[in-house]
């Protein structure tokens, strides 16, 4: 959105979430009214109003709301009004599930898994203007190539799909006997196949309705010819490496060589797949791996003005068959650059060889960075100034200082090629530059903040875990992702790392298990003839072993004409992920600031369109429905992140590093990352514990984020997706019980030991079961708090959300006051 006249003290909120038809570009427009931004000087006493108004029962409120006696209680409950002034205790002991659509239990039992597909708005106004009176977004987070247990896979000669708006036969069409079924997307009546009426599941015919792709609203088809423009192509690698001296320094080649060499028959593919290398510091080095040589040959380019490929058939090698020489190359390469004295960095022309090596079948190339990029085409000067980090007016420099990344990532696409960037920096790089490569070709971004394999251990872990997932990771080339959506809806945002082909058509070059992305929407046309809304994501791609396969969701939500009924079916936590994309978008069109007072308003609008629409009520104080209670304190949670921070020392890289993550991380990751889970684990037991494969696993219950909940003599883990900390002045007994250590000192540990006693078992029980529970390793820090050592990491991490009991509820008076204006 455009900044306002005033950005400081006018900002635009994301305002009736109803927007106009957009073009192929997708620029947001504006909204349709301001509100004032927030002051911080406007905040209020710190101490609690109590108010002596009691709040409805259920039936009270049922009979308030009007119209809602028939709906279950579970809804009704979602819709019980919460002074948010009032209530403490806002989280609940586990963390927080999405949701149930207000769906029939046939609907429900079919319907696509939230984790995989997921709407703001779990009852779907049935009218632009409903949605623009509830205040709220209307979009979807997609996860659509997430790894499943189980997925039904169809072979079959005919996909049957929707003569008029192509959509996948799913759940959710309707039989109207035995040869007609209609389109849930656009009700066009359809004729079924002769070759459907078989159910190769149960071996008998004239059963269309209880065929797999119509029993599950997950399922991937094996396609045809006719989704190919060209014959599948193979699984190829292409890894560039930095050898200048800061990489050496760093120490990370070593690393890398190790984990590709112990990964390299887990690399995804068959005995078509090919891998190359390239290295690079002020020169580009090819390796010539040939079948028939005794050893590697490099071969050096001198000239990175005019970027030549050196030779077109034995750069890129079949695995299979050059197997030995690559061995040797990654046995060889550490040492090869050991000496290394040369500090300049040509990474845009080995990207530019890289493209030209991989243009004609198209794959993955990994790209390993370590500094500013200081020679050829690409070269990037540094733009950060270590005075103004802290600056409240917000940061500059988010956007890329040139549009040759970008360029080059657009051809990349063409070409069906994705780029994925390891950035491992202990000084600035310029990664809102270096990040456009992975962004626009549909790649994936890691960063490694001062990142050295002696001095940074918890660094080099966690790279060390990355990269094994990321090597041995499931991955899809060629693809492209359509997204549908019930006949009056329509979709006018994308967020996440592709190229949009067309206005529903995204390109993805590459795609991976661990990237999500959001989209928003709006209510073009009533839907009060529709009962029901339906969203469908097709994804179309080769697998690593050369298939083409179409993996489709389908998504089902009931349509409401009441608000309340909008409000009951509302998903907090997807709102508060879509809201989090649009700031970054807002971030980077108008202003750190800007965005930081529309997220803020977001709150405002809500609170007074409850006040105004559930006006039977009329409560004091700040009162939400119980379905978005925790909206405010997940908005505060976002303005303290990396991301969208003032006022706090944030170095530029880790900033935009954090933007990229909230783009592409699906949302529990997401979650976690905004509002860390705190769990207290000095007195973990088996009550209430799961029982998975023979194993007890103890599920203490959340804590809140506050100084309340913590006990000078507790041990306390604090998941932040991507770092757990366990801290906190641990008793005698659970660090002899536990962590093994005998004295009571500061302590720095990366791993949980493994002792034979309950107490460590059930701890590492626990840690198991998190970590298996997301992609992505996280680093696990332990350490040790005393009375001389205040300043630990955990109690930084807990203070670096400002106090989080104070400072909401300041932040619920400063809302307040905006409502009551």
């Amino acid at each position: 959105m455009p900044p306002s006249s005033n950005v400081t003290n006018q900002a635009q909120p994301y305002g009736s979430y109803g927007y106009p038809g957009m073009q192929s570009a997708y620029r947001q427009g504006p909204a349709s009214h301001t509100d004032a931004s927030p002051s911080h000087d406007l905040y209020g006493q710190s101490n609690y109003q109590q108010y002596s108004q009691p709040f409805p029962s259920l039936s009270e409120l049922s009979a308030a709301l009007g119209g809602l006696s028939g709906v279950p209680e579970l809804e009704v409950e979602a819709l019980r009004p919460i002074n948010l002034l009032q209530e403490r205790n806002l989280l609940p002991p586990r963390p927080l599930e999405a949701p149930e659509p207000n769906l029939s239990p046939d609907l429900k039992k079919v319907n696509c898994s939230p984790q995989t597909f997921r709407c703001t708005l779990t009852s779907i106004p049935q009218t632009q203007a409903l949605l623009n009176k509830a205040r709220l977004p209307l979009g979807l987070l997609l996860h659509p190539f997430r790894d499943l247990q189980q997925l039904p896979v169809i072979t079959s000669n005919t996909i049957v799909r929707c003569r008029s708006c192509r959509t996948y036969i799913n759940p959710f069409v309707t039989f109207l006997d035995q040869r007609r079924w209609k389109c849930n997307l656009c009700y066009r009546v359809n004729d079924v196949p002769d070759e459907f009426m078989y159910n190769p599941v149960t071996r008998s015919y004239g059963e269309p309705h209880k065929r797999p792709e119509v029993q599950n609203s997950t399922v991937e088809f094996i396609a045809s010819s006719d989704y190919m423009l060209r014959p599948p192509q193979p699984a190829v690698y292409l890894f560039v490496l930095d050898v200048s001296h800061n990489a050496v320094e760093a120490g990370y080649l070593k690393y890398f060589c190790d984990s590709l060499l112990e990964n390299l028959d887990k690399l995804p593919g068959d005995s078509r797949t090919r891998v190359g290398f390239l290295t690079f510091d002020s020169t580009i080095h090819f390796y010539n791996l040939q079948e028939g040589l005794s050893q590697p040959q490099m071969l050096v380019v001198s000239d990175i003005d005019d970027v030549f490929i050196p030779s077109h058939d034995s750069l890129m090698v079949n695995l299979k068959e050059s197997n030995e020489l690559v061995k040797d190359l990654l046995k060889s390469l550490p040492a090869l650059f050991s000496q290394s004295r040369e500090t300049h960095s040509a990474l845009g022309p080995a990207l530019q060889a890289a493209f030209k090596l991989m243009s004609p079948t198209g794959g993955r190339i990994t790209v390993f960075q370590t500094q500013l990029p200081t020679l050829g085409a690409g070269k990037l000067q540094s733009r950060e100034d270590p005075n103004q980090r802290s600056s409240s007016k917000g940061a500059h420099h988010l956007g890329p200082a040139t549009d040759f990344y970008k360029k080059l990532a657009l051809d990349c696409s063409g070409q069906q090629i994705g780029v994925d960037l390891f950035l491992l920096s202990s000084q600035y790089a310029d990664l809102a530059s270096l990040a456009c490569i992975s962004r626009y070709s549909a790649g994936s971004v890691f960063y490694y903040p001062s990142f050295h394999y002696i001095h940074n251990p918890a660094q080099l872990e966690k790279f060390q875990r990355d990269l094994e997932r990321y090597l041995t990771r499931k991955i899809g080339f060629e693809a492209v992702m359509r997204i549908r959506c019930t006949k009056g809806l329509s979709i006018h945002t994308f967020h996440g790392n592709f190229f949009v082909r067309s206005t529903d058509l995204l390109s993805l070059a590459n795609v991976n298990p661990d990237s999500a992305f959001a989209v928003q929407m709006s209510v073009e046309d009533s839907l009060a003839d529709s009962s029901l809304a339906c969203f469908q994501a097709a994804l179309l791609y080769t697998s690593s072993k050369g298939k083409r396969r179409i993996r489709v969701h389908t998504l089902c939500l009931p349509v409401v004409s009441q608000l309340s009924d909008v409000y009951a079916g509302a998903d907090v936590q997807a709102i508060t992920c879509l809201l989090a994309n649009m700031a970054i978008d807002r971030s980077l069109s108008s202003s750190l600031s800007d965005a930081r007072d529309a997220l803020v308003n977001a709150v405002v609008d809500l609170v007074s369109a409850y006040k105004s629409n559930v006006s039977n009520l009329q409560q004091s104080g700040l009162v939400l429905p119980a379905a978005m209670r925790l909206f405010p304190l997940y908005i505060l949670a976002l303005l303290k992140q990396k991301a969208l921070r003032t006022g706090t020392s944030t170095r530029l890289d880790e900033r935009v590093f954090a933007m990229c993550e909230f783009k592409t991380q699906p949302l529990q990751q997401l979650m976690r990352m905004v509002h860390p889970d705190l769990y207290r684990l000095d007195n973990i037991s088996d009550q209430g514990a799961l029982h998975l494969n023979d194993t007890v696993v103890p599920q203490p219950h959340l804590l809140h984020l506050s100084a309340e909940r913590l006990s000078r003599d507790g041990a306390f883990l604090m998941d932040c997706g991507n770092v757990s900390s366990a801290g906190m002045k641990f008793r005698e007994i659970f660090i002899s019980s536990c962590l093994y250590f005998s004295r009571l000192c500061l302590l720095t540990i990366y791993h949980i030991p493994e002792l034979e006693t309950p107490l460590s078992e059930r701890v590492r029980a626990f840690l198991d079961w998190l970590q298996d529970n997301r992609a992505f390793s996280s680093t696990i820090h332990v350490v040790k708090d005393d009375a001389s050592a205040k300043a630990t990491l955990f109690q930084h991490l807990v203070e670096d959300r400002s106090e989080w009991a104070s400072s909401y509820h300041e932040f619920l008076q400063h809302i307040q006051q905006q409502v009551s204006k």
